[in-house]
């Protein structure tokens, strides 16, 4: 993990800790990443609850509650699908808080309307739901590491 990113899950750790919180994540297009980053830390299981990988639609239905009607409406890279995932991943686990990730990591995938490099994040905390919608350059690796930097970083700027 480099510098930065172990800066921020060091600094999104100790806030949790101050809180007595646990966080989940509910992953798509980053396969785990955002758990794996999490989980690079010694002492992770004082504040990291659990990951859902939620790579298909079915996954995202059985894992997290998503409703199929949902996604076949609003497509699985969506602002309500991802909102969906982020209460879904609170409800089922307990946590206190949450961040989910839906996007096209590409190569393939986009379309016009999602191209490649959209991913859209949703922060279940306390205080409510918090979404966004980013798009990101680069190859499939730079889009996943741009994911989970700005889902981790969002959550630490979400928490009181």
């Amino acid at each position: 993990m480099d510098a930065a990113l172990l800066d921020l899950v060091t600094r999104l750790a100790r806030r949790l800790r101050e809180h007595g919180w646990m966080m989940a994540t509910a992953e798509s297009c980053t396969g785990g990443l955002i758990a794996g980053a999490c989980t690079e830390l010694s002492g992770s299981s004082d504040w990291f609850e659990r990951g859902f990988v939620s790579y298909s639609n079915l996954a995202k239905t059985e894992l997290l509650g998503v409703s199929a009607e949902l996604i076949t409406t609003h497509g699985a890279v969506s602002e309500p699908v991802a909102r969906a995932m982020a209460t879904g991943a609170v409800e089922r686990s307990g946590a206190g808080c949450a961040v989910a990730v839906t996007g096209v990591a590409g190569p393939t995938g986009g379309t016009p309307e999602k191209p490649v490099g959209t991913v859209w994040f949703a922060w279940c905390t306390p205080a409510g739901v918090f979404t966004e919608r980013q798009c990101f350059n680069g190859d499939r690796a730079a889009v996943r590491r741009a994911t989970v930097a700005h889902a981790l970083g969002g959550l630490l700027q979400r928490l009181p």
